[in-house]
């Protein structure tokens, strides 16, 4: 009986959900939220003369620097921002990015407020129109009368002076309507997404994952394309399908997104190696279309136009069986039909400076506050696929970590800031720092930063070293509507015994815990997974070894015995499981964290996966030396 009736509530339950669909499906007919605003076009007023001397110029249109800009306005500077592409946002309006990854506090409020909030409330929620997207940021730098905006730049470098402590950047030097101006300005934020105009001045920076071992590699790259032929009835039943019948919980669908059909879309095999087709990322727009983010491509170099250029036509080449494939198998989208892809290509990697601090991807996951905060974040750290056998990982998911100020000035170079995902973040550090809300933040707090250093006469790097300075621009910013509180949040897997072996494989992104932080520490690991892991710390640790033995897993539990016999090959030593962990004991081995294996040395139980990553990170560092 009791099952009968828990049937007849799961029926129910979907009648009514179809019932509520089809009420929201009239009044979406009726009226639709998706039509244009009757606001009207918010066109930027045009630049009567750009001026030769500012007191901030802030080169890049994305959202952060639109944020940069306005800050620097309304903290009362005369302000310049330049861009080369013909509208303002960056990513959003040109790589037709439509979502916003938002960063939510324990609590569940939005972290970064500010300008961000005043944009995320403008464009109504985190899935928004391109178009309405491009009215708001016009409206943003439009309400500011300091700021002046000029686009279609052809070429901006900077204009770099050598001073005794170093170079100094001094302005701009940009090619736009047929003639080449050097604009000097007492201080510069570069907001760029590839960090172009640090890099050309002078600042350190790494590539891609180089900076963990892996020399080629990069998150994939995304051309977002266009459907038409979606109509309000096959939106309804995308969202049915991703309510009721995929049973996932990290899909979904609303009003205006839908995110899902990872099981569909992982079956497709597309026409080379170089294009991956991953679960759907749908919003829609008001014009009825439907912006898709989901195509991926490898090996493109984000700093090579070429490249970028050969990855775009790859893509687009593409795209007909990609549709073909979303018409046969994706509810919903039966009768879609391709009608564009965007101007930019997304690019998720690139360059990531050196500051005065890198974010780690152990402040990421261990919840860090700073005392120079200026932003937050709390997304998972998101690694997308690099290859085709390279899959994309959730390596953790944090509640609350702070981004310092230092990570926004740059080594080497001063009278410059950095800000977006090319600033001072390491490689996995980047995975959740990526994001839009935090890059607005730290841009907001960039314009700001450059009112109080001229004020006080200082250098960027001077004032990240002045607490006194750091608090009263913390103050300004939360004058400014901000909310840089200090918070504790306690690291819960401190207190594991593997926890050092844990932070180390993870630091090399070799560790993925999901959304759950779940390591699995006090589970077995598998052989496979241990000759992976320990192949790929090998490599991306650059150690020296006798060899990189070929290893294949057995038909055996995995046990401490099995993991020294492949250490042992590393070492070039041909010889018996036990003898190679006699032999690798007696060397000391197990010495290095010996209140860790003075209880664990079973050699012929089951390896767990802490005392995996221990004994990884063990080997590891007895090679170093």
């Amino acid at each position: 009986m009791f099952n009968v009736w828990k049937v007849l509530v799961r029926f129910n339950k979907r009648i009514l959900f179809l019932a509520l669909l089809l009420i929201a499906a009239t009044w979406l007919i009726v009226y639709n939220p998706f039509s244009p605003s009757g606001a009207g076009d918010v066109k930027l007023p045009p630049p009567d003369r750009v001026g030769e001397v500012y007191d901030l110029v802030v080169v890049g249109g994305d959202p952060e620097g639109i944020a940069a800009a306005v800050s620097g306005a309304r903290n009362g500077l005369s302000v310049l921002l330049v861009d080369t592409r013909p509208v303002l946002g960056g990513l959003m309006t040109r790589g037709w990015l439509n979502s916003i990854d938002m960063n939510y506090g324990p609590d569940g409020d939005i972290l970064n407020k500010g300008i961000f909030l005043e944009f995320y409330r403008q464009v109504k929620g985190d899935s928004f129109d391109v178009t309405n997207a491009v009215r708001v940021f016009n409206k943003l730098v439009a309400g500011e009368e300091n700021l002046t905006v000029l686009l279609n730049a052809s070429q901006i470098t900077p204009l770099v002076e050598d001073n005794a402590g170093g170079p100094v950047v001094r302005g701009v030097r940009l090619a736009a309507g047929g003639e080449e101006r050097r604009i000097k300005a007492a201080r510069v934020i570069d907001a760029t997404q590839d960090a172009d105009l640090a890099a050309l001045a002078g600042v350190p920076y790494s590539t891609g994952q180089e900076d963990i071992g892996r020399q080629a590699g990069r998150m994939a790259t995304t051309l977002v394309f266009k459907l038409n032929r979606v109509d309000l009835l096959d939106w309804l039943k995308i969202r049915y399908y991703l309510t009721y019948r995929d049973n996932n919980k990290s899909t979904g669908a609303n009003r205006h997104s839908a995110w899902g059909f990872s099981e569909i879309t992982s079956k497709y095999v597309p026409s080379t190696e170089r294009l991956q087709l991953r679960g759907l990322n749908m919003g829609r727009q008001n014009d009825g279309s439907v912006l898709v983010n989901a195509l991926l491509i490898f090996g493109v170099d984000p700093l090579d136009p070429a490249s970028r250029r050969e990855a775009g036509e790859v893509a687009v080449q593409e795209l007909p069986r990609v549709v073909e494939f979303l018409n046969k198998y994706v509810p919903g989208l039966g009768d879609a039909q391709p009608a564009g892809v965007a101007p930019e290509l997304y690019v998720r990697e690139s360059r990531h400076i050196y500051g005065e601090y890198r974010l780690t991807i152990d402040d990421v996951l261990e919840n860090r506050d700073f005392p120079d905060r200026v932003a937050f974040g709390s997304y998972p750290v998101d690694i997308q696929p690099s290859g085709p056998d390279i899959p994309g990982v959730i390596i953790g998911r944090p509640e609350q970590y702070a981004i310092p100020f230092r990570c926004l000035v740059p080594q080497k170079v001063d009278g410059l800031l950095v800000v977006g995902r090319a600033a001072g973040f390491d490689s996995l550090a980047h995975g959740s720092a990526r994001t839009i809300p935090v890059g607005m933040a730290a841009g907001q707090a960039a314009g700001a930063a450059a009112a109080l250093a001229l004020e006080n006469d200082v250098s960027f790097r001077e004032l990240a070293a002045d607490a006194a300075l750091v608090k009263e621009l913390q103050r300004r910013l939360n004058e400014q509507g901000m909310e840089l509180k200090p918070f504790h949040i306690e690291n819960k897997l401190a207190g594991h015994p593997a926890y050092a072996g844990l932070k180390f494989v993870r630091s090399l992104g070799l560790a993925a815990g999901g959304y759950n932080n779940d390591y699995k520490l006090d589970r077995p690991i598998e052989d496979r997974r241990f000759i992976n892991v320990l192949a790929r710390a090998v490599r991306q640790s650059g150690v020296r070894v006798e060899e990189h033995p070929s290893l294949y897993p057995e038909a055996n539990a995995f046990t401490l015995y099995d993991a020294c016999y492949m250490l042992a090959r590393y070492l070039g030593l041909e010889t018996g499981k036990k003898e190679a962990f006699e032999y690798l004991k007696a060397g000391g081995l197990f010495e290095r964290d010996g209140d860790y294996w003075q209880t664990r040395l079973a050699p012929e139980k089951p390896l767990t996966h802490g005392a995996a990553y221990m004994l990884v990170k063990d080997f590891i560092q007895m090679l170093r030396e």
